[in-house]
């Protein structure tokens, strides 16, 4: 048997290459063994399978993409653990080149002769190579390589793209399917349920998805070219949005589980139990999850090498298709992973300023913060502050200690700034200053500034965060866009880009719905004045929330008992949805709760309960409701242009009235004369108690639910 048949039939028990690789096929090259080793990725993992933790696998670039650089530096580590590990001499070793350029692979074989040779190998129980004493020293077979090889990749370079994207999505796959197995299962008799939450994320549902993604991609891959490969990346583009949950919290999930662990030694062996199990020791659980991590960002990085090397110029267009969904894929998760982060910033704000009585999330996201000196139409004497600016508003602090207490609470939007460079000629410090003026006039504020460089970052964000208040086309086609908060996946009306983050994605037109990126706003279409949902908006699955509610009700996630009152202050960081009203005694389950976090999630009062509730609805849609409804006929709505904000409905004396539910510190009112603790509450006091005390032509209370069946005869006005 040939030299190189004899190593690659080696390599095959090393577990380095599969029993059905090409290089065993009938007709096979020695230039196709040397195209598999040409990267030094299967050279650094034969170390590994021979002994464990050879090489940290770290320090080697898995995807190359025969980038020289990569390629060599993957070879030269492993032609110096050949020595310090294996006890190779450097008289056995090739040259990285004679590799890389294939210039002597008669060499390259030579050397991994020695290599299952060494006593470590040999105590893997693989028979060495050659067997046959006459096969050494026939080196004529590997002249030549070196010009078959580069005309070998050029015509296979699509069909190794398309190979690579099966087999490492069949790996990636197994390595869910392995963590689920191997880790998750064993852990559940050692952990909480709320631990493995925390731990796992949603490893399971990326199981089940992936499993669904291998199997469409490998029909698609069996057919002639695989014309239809774009097709399957675009259909999962959607459902492959939870990653933008698992990539936000698995740097958490990684904490936690190094603090139970260290917590714990029987969780400790349990661990290098399953890793044992799982791949012989070479991966600990907190390095496979961050692998989920590393493959939806790869997506858009294998479609972009399979483009490359398309040659028809349809499927190449198709392909490009499928490379822009996954290139806005990563976007997005990368997007939601920061805004989740910016929610942790913005929570620390919240809580070290004094007497702040409304979320900083409703202003969109932190710009910058710093000192200056700053004087106001009502002080002139200049005054040392601490300020916070957002895309939305200013805030003013006195500094005190660790802590701020809120001077001014300036809303951006009726703002403007003036420069003033007269100051910037003396160049003395706090003499740098620029104006923050109302529009009215009727208010305004001098900011100094130390330098002239920290001015004029400041101008700059100043600047942008009132170009994302009032963008340039926000009024372009007869739209009215505003920034918005979304709560559900929505795609750009112009684009048909994702909306990236967790809130304030992009815009919203007040008049038409219509969503769009800040950058799309000249080209959404005219308005259509009436609200509407479009098909980039992607509704949450019912099936999947009910699923989820199952699954914690299974979980039995843990019950807490609340000890003090809470009614909204301080406020939670989140953009969307109303806050948990607590009393002493309530009994709150949690649904989520990491012991670093400042905020602790629990299920909001469930509203839908009741036959007023109608949920998020703009005004238009309860006169629809209750046009042809008898008088007293309600519904409360959730405001959509504030999720955390209620309104009544009512049909009175023929004509449906609406009343805004106001909500400061806690409480809900429709008047200021009386204050309720909740919603419930408030609207049980008015079924029995007329609204003419709040509104002299309302001589009405709240009598009919709109759930309720009608019961009465509409009489018509003669």
């Amino acid at each position: 048997m040939e030299l190189w048949r004899q190593c690659t039939h080696w390599l095959i028990q090393c577990r380095v290459l599969p029993p059905s690789h090409r290089v065993t096929w009938d007709g096979a090259q020695v230039c196709e063994l040397a195209q598999a080793l040409r990267d030094g990725v299967l050279l650094c993992q034969l170390l590994n399978n021979l002994l464990p933790h050879a090489i940290n696998l770290r320090e080697v670039n898995l995807r190359p993409q025969m980038s020289q650089f990569l390629c060599l530096k993957n070879i030269r580590t492993f032609l110096s653990t050949c020595c310090e590990k294996f006890g190779l001499k450097r008289s056995e070793l090739f040259e990285a080149f004679d590799l890389f350029d294939v210039q002597d692979f008669g060499k390259v074989i030579y050397t991994l002769s020695a290599l299952s040779w060494t006593p470590i190998a040999q105590n893997r129980g693989i028979m060495p190579f050659p067997t046959e004493e006459e096969c050494i020293g026939d080196e004529d077979i590997y002249s030549g390589l070196s010009d078959q090889i580069p005309k070998m990749t050029e015509y296979d370079k699509r069909c190794c793209c398309l190979r690579e994207i099966q087999q490492t999505e069949e790996k990636y796959t197994d390595t869910l399917g392995s963590i689920q197995q191997h880790f998750m299962k064993p852990l559940q008799r050692f952990l909480k349920p709320q631990d493995i939450e925390i731990i796992f994320i949603n490893i399971e549902d990326l199981l089940r998805v992936h499993t669904h993604f291998l199997k469409d991609m490998k029909e698609a891959l069996g057919t002639p070219g695989a014309a239809n490969l774009y097709q399957v990346f675009i259909k999962y583009k959607e459902r492959f949005l939870i990653y933008g949950r698992y990539c936000s919290q698995v740097e958490s999930a990684s904490k936690h589980l190094d603090r139970v662990a260290a917590a714990r030694e029987d969780v400790q062996m349990k661990l290098e139990e399953c890793s044992q199990r799982a791949n012989n020791g070479r991966f600990t659980l907190r390095d496979l999850l961050m692998v989920p991590m590393q493959r939806v960002l790869k997506y858009h990085l294998l479609l972009q090498e399979l483009v490359k090397h398309t040659q028809e110029a349809m499927e190449k267009e198709n392909l490009r298709l499928a490379l822009d969904a996954m290139r806005d894929l990563a976007q997005c998760v990368n997007e939601v992973k920061r805004d989740n982060e910016t929610l942790r910033q913005i929570t620390n704000f919240q809580l070290s300023i004094e007497n702040l009585d409304q979320s900083l999330a409703h202003y969109g996201r932190p710009k910058i913060d710093g000192e200056l000196k700053i004087t106001s139409v009502e002080r002139r004497s200049k005054m040392d502050r601490y300020a916070f600016l957002l895309d939305k508003a200013l805030l003013i602090c006195k500094r005190r200690g660790d802590s701020y207490d809120l001077k001014d609470f300036v809303n951006l939007h009726s703002f403007q700034i003036r420069d003033d460079s007269s100051g910037d000629r003396d160049n003395k410090k706090w003499s740098h200053m620029f104006l923050l003026i109302e529009d009215q006039g009727a208010q305004g504020y001098e900011l100094f500034f130390k330098t002239r460089e920290l001015k004029k970052k400041w101008m700059e964000q100043f600047e942008m965060a009132i170009s994302n208040i009032y963008p340039e086309n926000a009024t372009a086609n007869g739209h009215d866009f505003q920034m918005f908060s979304f709560e559900e996946t929505t795609s750009c009306k112009a684009c048909q880009m994702l909306l990236r983050g967790t809130f304030y994605q992009g815009y919203r037109c007040h008049r038409c719905r219509a969503p769009a990126h800040k950058e799309c706003l000249g080209r959404v279409p005219p308005c259509g004045r009436h609200g509407q949902d479009f098909p980039g908006t992607m509704k949450k699955d019912k099936l999947h929330r009910r699923a989820q509610d199952k699954k914690r009700n299974e979980l039995g996630l843990p019950k807490m008992e609340v000890f003090q009152e809470y009614y909204g202050l301080p406020p939670p960081p989140g953009a969307i949805g109303p806050f948990l009203r607590l009393n002493p005694g309530d009994i709150v389950e949690l649904t989520k709760a990491e012991a670093e976090q400042n905020w602790w999630e629990g299920p909001p009062q469930d509203l839908s309960v009741h036959l007023w509730y109608a949920g998020p609805m703009e005004r238009a849609g309860a006169e629809s409701i209750l046009a042809n409804r008898s008088d007293g006929t309600f519904l409360v709505r959730q405001r959509v242009k504030d999720a955390a904000e209620f309104a009544i409905s009512i049909k009175y004396n023929v004509e449906v009235k609406h009343i805004k539910i106001m909500t400061a510190e806690g409480l809900y009112r429709i008047t200021e004369k009386k204050a309720f603790r909740g919603l419930t509450e408030l609207v049980e006091f008015y079924q029995q108690n007329s609204l003419k005390d709040c509104f002299k032509s309302l001589d009405t209370t709240l009598q009919f639910p709109f759930k309720e069946p009608e019961k009465r005869t509409i009489s018509k006005p003669a």
